[in-house]
């Protein structure tokens, strides 16, 4: 026992190198995870004692334990097998391909990053660009949901914005869980979404084996209570009117329900800005039928750079305000669970709940006068901006806070910076240019003026 014994010396740094990976992975590292995981419980604790919903556990579940529970979910297991059954391939392939799927939807939330990181920011983006108003909101029938029913904001597609500015009005409420498609699986924009537990989906994808592996999470969030986001037009308008609903999402969470399951409680939400950064983009795509929006890389830094410039020298005036109105909840528990048309209905009132609840801004407004007839005098815009006002009010609808004069004079102003109006001895012209832009946003509220013309 006390001989001595003689090696190589590589023989012997090999020997210290695995000691050292034993004592790591036995004693190190689990220590260190500990460590971690109850410093991570003790962040969640006290977010939840100040949040009005608190973080669901299946939310803060191990992203691994999630796409194991996923991938193994009988529905999931019945359709691996069918899959395998028309391609004509081993169920073990057609099981990775499904656990593919699991992986790229299945998110990471990370509560530090949502409320440490992305709230704050959220809030200082919203802040750094708009005026950020509360629209028309029914306190009492948001206080009166249900604590344990799984809460969904339905909100239409204006801008990419809207993602940060709800994030940033609802932080204090709870964690949301967006649906994002394929634009934001690019690294590393992909794991930052992912630990803000935002989930991928493909919109064009046809596959009977990824949309079971896709219902099934939708389903599971929604049974574990997760509160979620979705913007049910699928895109951003391009016409600035509200789009058709796409039922996909909606239909996944309705059906295949259980009788002891959870209500769902979903909640309309409006928005809408008096101006946006993607209009001539979204103009443009509607205009030419191709529907994309990726300027070119000089455009970008140039304008990066312009508007930098614009806030170093303080001539940056905001792009006004954004606002978001609340609308009245829809409990899926009010509706009749074997209705045949379930999902469409569903679809066709939130969309007309939203539409009720889309705030009326002063750049939609003053457009939607400047296109109503031929180029006026600016005391002849503020006269007709001002019975419009009035009549919102006498209809109890939210208006802007400024007066008419204010605001028909700092809207044309605005608008004949972006040279889409010119005036000329007091009278305002709307440019070539600038109809289509001011059709965009007089679209945003058309909709509120088509029973009543004033």
């Amino acid at each position: 026992m006390t001989q001595t014994v003689s090696m190589p010396l590589w023989v012997f740094i090999l020997i210290l190198l695995f000691a050292a990976v034993t004592f790591a992975s036995h004693f190190l590292f689990p220590s260190v995870r500990w460590f971690f995981r109850k410093r991570a419980e003790r962040v969640i604790e006290r977010l939840n004692s100040r949040l009005q919903r608190p973080i669901e556990p299946f939310k803060l579940a191990r992203r691994y334990d999630m796409i194991q529970r996923l991938i193994y979910d009988p529905d999931v297991t019945e359709a691996i097998v069918e899959h395998a059954r028309k391609e004509g391939i081993p169920e073990n392939v057609a099981f990775e391909q499904a656990k593919r799927y699991a992986r790229e939807i299945v998110p990471s939330f990370s509560a530090t990053a949502y409320f440490t990181v992305g709230a704050r920011l959220a809030k200082w983006l919203s802040k750094a660009f708009y005026r950020v108003r509360l629209g028309q909101f029914d306190r009492k029938a948001l206080e009166k949901i249900d604590p344990d029913a799984t809460v969904i904001f339905v909100i239409n597609h204006r801008s990419n914005m809207d993602y940060v500015l709800v994030t940033y009005l609802v932080s204090r409420a709870g964690a949301l869980s967006y649906a994002v498609g394929e634009w934001a699986r690019v690294w590393p924009l992909s794991g930052i979404i992912r630990a803000m537990g935002a989930y991928f989906i493909r919109r064009r994808s046809r596959g009977a084996l990824y949309r079971k592996v896709l219902a099934r999470y939708v389903q599971m969030a929604t049974d574990g209570g997760v509160t979620q986001a979705m913007f049910p037009e699928g895109g951003l308008s391009l016409t600035g009117r509200l789009g058709e609903p796409k039922l996909g999402l909606l239909n996944y969470i309705v059906s295949d329900r259980k009788s002891d399951a959870r209500d769902v409680i979903f909640v309309p939400v409006g928005l809408n800005y008096d101006r946006i950064f993607e209009d001539k983009f979204l103009v443009r795509a509607d205009q030419t039928g191709v529907r994309k929006f990726r300027p070119p890389l000089g455009k970008i830094i140039g304008g990066t750079l312009s508007h930098i410039w614009l806030r170093i020298t303080g001539r940056f005036k905001g792009f006004g305000t954004a606002s978001v109105g609340f609308g009245t909840p829809l409990e899926l528990s009010s509706l009749a669970p074997d209705r045949p048309d379930l999902t469409e209905a569903i679809g066709a009132e939130l969309m007309k709940r939203i539409a009720a609840v889309v705030p009326i801004l002063a750049g939609p407004l003053v457009s939607h006068v400047l296109l109503s007839g031929p180029p006026r005098t600016t005391s002849a815009l503020v006269q007709e901006v001002d019975a419009i006002l009035q009549s919102l009010k006498d209809r109890k609808m939210p208006t802007p806070r400024r007066k008419a004069q204010e605001l028909v004079t700092q809207m044309t102003a605005r608008l004949e910076r972006r040279g889409l109006v010119s005036e000329s001895d007091g009278t305002v012209t709307v440019t070539e240019e600038g109809r289509p832009i001011l059709q965009y946003y007089a679209n945003t509220i058309a909709h509120h003026f088509e029973t009543d013309p004033t």
